[in-house]
């Protein structure tokens, strides 16, 4: 690890992505924090244009700068969508300085946007780990717990509503099916009349018997009867008075 100054506003120190660079005392927005240094490198050589690292900084169509050297403190500051920090680039003097662009509390970590194109080939095919990104995704999944929790409960509504409406369809069902079976034994009672089991009960005639005093198991019953309200007397008593 690069040796840092104790004069310096800054330390590398343990970040999100690896390494990173982190104020050690109050930066002041515009104030210089670091320079971007390393060998320059020139396109129109094969062998400087084939040379291929992350830590190119690009200045002119021609002109690159190396930074992956040890020396350069400032390839240890990351790339951040919401930076506190901004590289002031200047082509002709072939020369990069890192500013602040926000007030910087000590142990803020540095961070500067890196461009369009850096981003593209190297962040996001494996997803910004930024602050910014970091909260953006927590956000999202955040967002995306709250609509399963959202479809949860409604598909749970659902099933409940429907429950009650299939509770409440088969107790009309049974209701209907008692009313019906009511009204088929009052249509029948109707039907029969005075019949039950098949019996007369109208004192005429039950199982063969009659109720009406005339007959009870095919036996006829004789009562005495009274005339002129003279009462008959009994035979026996007719005949000993015939013999005396």
């Amino acid at each position: 690890m690069a040796t840092v100054s104790p004069n310096k506003p800054f330390r590398v120190g343990r970040s999100r992505t690896g390494l990173g660079l982190f104020a050690t005392k109050p930066i002041k927005k515009g104030a210089k924090i670091v320079r971007y240094f390393g060998p320059l490198l020139d396109s129109k050589k094969k062998k400087d244009d084939a040379i291929e690292n992350k830590y190119l900084f690009e200045l002119t169509n021609r002109w690159t700068i190396d930074g992956s050297v040890r020396a350069n403190v400032a390839r240890y500051i990351n790339h951040a969508c919401k930076p506190n920090a901004e590289s002031d680039v200047k082509p002709r003097k072939r020369k990069v300085i890192i500013r602040a662009i926000k007030n910087i509390e000590p142990g803020d970590e540095i961070n500067y946007d890196y461009g369009t194109d850096y981003f593209k080939a190297y962040l996001k095919p494996i997803g910004c780990k930024c602050v910014a990104c970091e909260k953006k995704r927590k956000k999202k999944r955040a967002e995306a717990r709250a609509e399963k929790l959202r479809l949860k409960a409604k598909a749970e509504r659902k099933a409940l509503k429907e429950a009650e409406k299939q509770k409440a369809k088969a107790a009309r069902a049974r209701k209907a099916k008692a009313k019906a079976k009511e009204k088929d034994r009052q249509k029948l009672v109707a039907k029969n009349g005075t019949k039950a089991n098949g019996a007369k009960a109208n004192g005429t005639k039950l199982n063969g018997k009659s109720l009406n005093g005339k007959s009870l198991n095919g036996h006829a019953r004789k009562v005495p009867t009274a005339r002129s309200g003279i009462l008959a007397k009994p035979r026996q008593a007719a005949e000993s008075r015939a013999t005396a």
